[in-house]
């Protein structure tokens, strides 16, 4: 092995290539011919090079093959700093893309890889040998001119290049100006990017503009096409004798909607009866289907969407909102179509009897999340003089709902159900949508109360179906991945925690462990660990379970204002109610429910991102006018490049290791830790520090703190 590298090359490609040769590992390789110790670093090179180059392969073994590289497709995703990764087509683990093998793919491109390392436990690292289509068409960034050409900054940092904007392409845009880009060349490894302005959609400090340029860059529809607008018009008609007939009526039943105060699509209400003992819970579902026909204007537009998108100052609906705010949302005072799951249970909770049914309702009374909690915790709650409902008779209602609520929370928790308590962000915004307040929205025993009912009339529904064999979409949780587990168990270790895992870890056991922390200061962390080991839920045809919830049965049934999957099996239910799933109408819904739960699994992951991307952008916005302000936080993140604290109102920001001059600190990837090279003070997940905000990047919706103390 003492010839040149390129002769080395040749020498083991030869003995590769040679009609005798049988995969073999390095070591293996490396006693056949008798290469010392010593020099194996070496006759890896060599092999990296070839596998590199394709002219050899690796397999997932370790084995090295002759003939070229098995190419892989899969879907390539940027990362900020420079390199990527690729998402392999077969949902394997993801690889590894240096910047120098990224051959010029762009953000969400569909690509050909092959691997050229595949290092005992630790991630596989590829190389892109070809494009195969992007997926990315529009860019949203901010416009700056040049003297005879402009570009654009992308908003979303994925994009790793300016996009450049020949003149007469700019559409008018100007300087400070937020667009739409529409590719017309995706660059390569030394050329940008290049692209034409559609769109304006206003300066970037005009109010308004910052939270659209989310919406659009995430492709998400802002507008209704008229067509759909005028289908909503014609079918959003009040109830009448013709719709009422053949449901079953529970206008008599007091009844409330339970909601946040700014809530305008109301789509489910409660009620509670006593039958001795007995509870007899009804969940109200509205009856969307009644007005959203199958392949209808107004049906082909919500599968498109596949749900309702919340953000800070806005919500942007599934349906239009003369549908989603007036005739399906459930106003108190007025008669509304349902879908109704009727569960009775005895005092331990066991349900003995669920009816579902279609139904015509009138609710007595909207309340709000506060009201509620209030009046749960013996304070008064003033009810409009107008209000001709009998007070006493809904608070006795409420104080019943809260004791079965109780009852079904704690069998739900004996049988595992993982609780995972984390605050969500308020943000508070002025008249000219700026940040004047955020803070962690808490839940209380009203949002409790609302959220044991849907959890309950969804499992009832879901098993009912499964049953009956019939077409269905589930709402499915797979058990996590083992080697996270793992990784989270040796963790915990440090903490003095254990999880059992056996051959395969049960919910109950993250359950354990998160009553365990409760309390302690190690407990944000240590959920968060644990809720990123968990796998994403999602929608599916065949039900598999819900790993989080414990149930052997779970859908979506409760929200189909706002969620296209609860709609489609409304549409099921309905028809077996009346007698109409023929081996036709089977068929149909087989062939459709799979692209159905990929499009609405897609959409809400869309949708979630959008979200996240807006608070973000807000919280930096709001931190902008807080700089020099010290706080005091939680680290919620350790990693090589430095540590992130989290405050109380939720806001985390990294303090990068280039702003801990008092010492060199190292990485310990074992204890998620920093220490301290010559001080030996370390920084931990979980610890207390004091902190100064030192910056905020709205754009790049980033936080910067240093640490005081």
């Amino acid at each position: 092995m003492d010839q040149t590298f390129e002769k080395r090359k040749k020498v083991i490609l030869d003995f590769i290539s040679d009609d005798l040769y049988v995969p073999m590992k390095i070591k293996e390789m490396a006693i056949v011919l008798q290469i010392p110790r010593e020099q194996r670093d070496e006759l890896k090179e060599v092999l990296d090079a070839l596998v590199e180059e394709g002219k050899i392969s690796l397999s997932k073994r370790g084995k090295y093959s002759k003939g070229q590289a098995v190419r892989l497709k899969g879907s390539f995703q940027a990362n900020t700093r420079g390199f990527g990764f690729v998402t392999p087509e077969d949902g394997s683990e993801d690889v590894f893309i240096a910047e120098e093998n990224m051959a010029g793919a762009f953000q969400g491109d569909e690509v050909e890889y092959i691997i050229i390392a595949a290092p005992t436990g630790k991630r596989k690292e590829g190389k892109i040998v070809r494009i195969l289509s992007h997926s990315v068409v529009h860019v949203v960034g901010l416009y700056e001119k040049s003297k005879s050409f402009g570009f654009v900054r992308p908003d979303n940092q994925r994009y790793l290049k300016d996009i450049y904007i020949p003149e007469g392409k700019e559409m008018g845009a100007m300087t400070g100006h937020k667009v739409v880009v529409s590719l017309t060349s995706y660059g390569g490894e030394h050329m940008k990017p290049e692209g034409e302005i559609v769109q304006i959609i206003g300066h970037v400090n005009d109010p308004g503009t910052d939270i659209m340029s989310v919406v659009m860059d995430a492709g998400i529809p802002a507008e209704f096409p008229e067509k759909v607008l005028n289908q909503a018009v014609r079918v959003g008609k009040p109830v009448s004798e013709a719709d009422r007939a053949g449901r079953r009526d529970l206008r008599e039943w007091l009844m409330v909607t339970i909601d946040g105060e700014d809530a305008k699509d109301l789509d489910d209400a409660v009620s509670l009866r006593m039958d001795g003992e007995n509870y007899i819970l009804g969940v109200h579902i509205a009856d969307v289907t009644n007005y959203v026909q199958e392949n209808s204007a107004l049906d082909r537009e919500a599968f498109e969407r596949g749900t309702s998108v919340y953000l800070a100052d806005r919500v942007i609906p599934m349906l239009p909102h003369k549908l989603s705010n007036g005739i399906c949302s459930l106003n108190a005072g007025e008669d509304r179509l349902a879908l109704s799951c009727i569960m009775t249970f005895d005092v331990s909770g066991t349900m003995v009897d669920h009816e579902i049914a279609e139904t015509v309702i009138n609710v007595d009374k909207r309340m709000s999340y506060n009201g509620v909690s209030k009046i749960l915790s013996g304070e008064p709650e003033k009810f409009p003089e107008t209000d001709s409902t009998d007070h006493e008779e809904i608070v006795a209602m409420l104080l019943r709902m809260k004791e079965l609520s109780d009852i079904l929370r704690e069998r739900r928790g004996r049988r595992g159900s993982i609780d995972f308590d984390f605050p969500e962000t308020k943000v508070i915004l002025d008249e000219n949508g700026k940040p004047v307040d955020i803070r962690p929205y808490e839940r209380n025993d009203a949002t409790k109360i609302i959220e044991d009912f849907m959890l309950m009339a969804n499992e009832t529904v879901a098993e009912e179906y499964y049953w009956r064999e019939l077409p269905f979409l589930y709402r499915t949780h797979e058990v996590p991945d083992e080697e996270k587990i793992r990784k989270l168990s040796t963790f915990i270790n440090n903490f003095g925690y254990h999880i059992h895992v056996r051959n395969e870890v049960r919910p109950k056991e993250i359950q354990k462990l998160l009553d365990r922390v409760d309390g302690t200061p190690e407990e944000a962390l240590i959920s968060r660990l644990a809720l990123r080991s968990m796998k994403r839920a999602r929608y599916t045809t065949e039900n598999t379970g819900h790993f989080g919830l414990a149930a052997k049965y779970y859908t979506h049934f409760t929200s189909p204002i706002r969620r296209y999957p609860d709609l489609q099996i409304h549409r099921i239910i309905k028809e077996n109610l009346r007698g109409r799933l023929n081996d036709v109408r089977i068929s149909h819904y087989d062939e459709i429910l799979p692209k159905v739960a990929a499009q609405c699994s897609e959409r809400e992951r869309r949708a979630e991102e959008a979200e996240r991307d807006v608070i973000r952008m807000k919280k930096a916005e709001y931190m902008r006018s807080h700089i020099g302000e010290e706080y005091e936080g939680v680290i919620s993140g350790v990693t090589k490049w430095g540590v992130y604290v989290e405050l109380e109102n939720t806001v985390e920001g990294l303090v990068h290791v280039a702003d801990m001059r008092d010492d060199h600190y190292e990485f310990a990837e074992q204890t998620y830790e920093l220490t301290g090279e010559h001080s030996g003070r370390s920084y931990k997940l979980g610890q207390t520090v004091r902190v100064r905000v030192t910056d905020a990047d709205k754009l790049q919706r980033t936080v910067n703190f240093e640490i005081i103390s």
